[in-house]
């Protein structure tokens, strides 16, 4: 069922999502400590010898963030410290939805920036792993989209991850839409890249004018000499880590097809339920292998203890149908132009835009 958050109750904000009924048991009767033995158990149980020492090790290897919210910019130059949401849309953190039965992580695509600054966020996901329905939810936030940033205002959405990075972008999606993100993970272009290669390609289905654009931007950006690397027509062809990256940034050009932020992040999701795919045929020593490889070029707040017991889960979890949704809406939105943010997607419905989108993320979870 899902419930109005009390942060109170819960300082980290991760719900338990276990589906092993003995865990579950353990969950009630003993507290954290046991959770996390239990979980790692499991995990041991399936994995021997310096299998146990190398599954730790691919812990350690990923970068891990605080949820010191102390980190998130502040724009004081522009915006005064007392400024309220004139419009009143914020939603309070005791008021956010949230369901034992459902993890949200915002997933984050970031161009490669310079070290020590936050770069753009290219994509903004929420992978939504629902227990209940047995269903991965993936719901794509249109970068353009109008809404209220904590401390700063109204602006684009993206603005928020410029100005506060994952933790900005997270109190700003909560605070307008009103379903609590309980982690994250941080991805940049050049670890993309790196990842489908690890991956072994990414085998997909393009059409002509999706060719034809991956092919322009390798060979302008001189990431090849070969001015058509892919055959320009529809059909499944396995793509480089590069091929990939342009794949899942393509908005289209003129004279190869009219393309917007909408067909871009249908493409990125149609390209996370590809990888979820192909993990289905993979091993749990596979998975462990991949984490290992993968670990070092992902930034996250999610916990080892919570990645062990996703790592534990996750033959059950890949094998759950993928659902896809998008924020805002069709019928939902119009364009707007603010005169410092420029061209905007304004929601003409706010009320009716949470209420879809809790619907999707909770479904039979969700109260009335």
């Amino acid at each position: 069922m899902a419930t109005k958050n009390n942060k109170g109750a819960n300082s980290s904000g991760f719900v338990d999502i276990s589906s092993n009924t003995q865990v579950v048991k353990l969950y009630k009767k003993k507290g954290r400590a046991v959770r996390i033995v239990a979980v790692v158990l499991a995990v041991l149980l399936m994995i021997s010898g310096g299998g146990v020492l190398y599954y730790y090790h691919a812990l350690d290897s990923l970068n891990y963030e605080s949820d010191d919210s102390s980190k998130v910019a502040t724009k004081a130059t522009t915006i005064a410290d007392d400024e309220v949401d004139e419009f009143n849309v914020s939603v309070k953190n005791d008021d956010l939805l949230s369901s034992p039965k459902v993890l949200n992580i915002m997933l984050f695509g970031e161009d490669n920036h310079k070290k020590g600054e936050t770069g753009r966020s290219d994509s903004m996901i929420m992978a939504s792993i629902d227990i209940n329905s047995e269903k991965i939810k993936l719901t794509s936030f249109q970068r353009d989209t109008y809404v209220y940033v904590p401390g700063y205002g109204y602006t684009k959405l993206t603005h928020a991850y410029s100005w506060g990075g994952a933790s900005l972008t997270i109190r700003t999606i909560e605070a307008n839409f009103g379903v609590m993100v309980d982690r994250y993970a941080v991805v940049d272009f050049n670890s993309f890249k790196k990842i489908i290669d690890v991956l072994g390609g990414l085998t997909i289905k393009l059409d002509a004018d999706e060719a034809a654009y991956i092919n322009y931007q390798m060979y302008i950006n001189k990431q090849t000499t070969n001015r058509h690397v892919l055959e320009e027509k529809d059909g499944t062809v396995t793509l480089t880590g590069q091929q990939a990256l342009w794949y899942a940034r393509d908005r289209g050009y003129e004279g190869i097809q009219a393309g917007d932020d909408w067909s871009r992040t249908s493409r990125q999701r149609k390209l996370l339920e590809k990888i979820f795919s192909d993990m289905r045929k993979a091993s749990l020593t596979q998975i462990i292998s991949i984490v290992s490889e993968v670990g070092p070029l992902v930034t996250t707040n999610l916990k080892k203890d919570e990645i062990t017991g996703l790592v534990s889960h996750a033959l059950t979890y890949i094998n759950y149908d993928v659902k896809q949704y998008t924020v805002p809406q069709d019928g939902l939105w119009a364009y707007y132009t603010d005169e410092e943010a420029g061209s905007c997607i304004q929601i003409t419905d706010m009320d009716k835009c949470r209420k879809k989108f809790a619907k999707f993320v909770f479904g039979s979870a969700l109260t009335a």
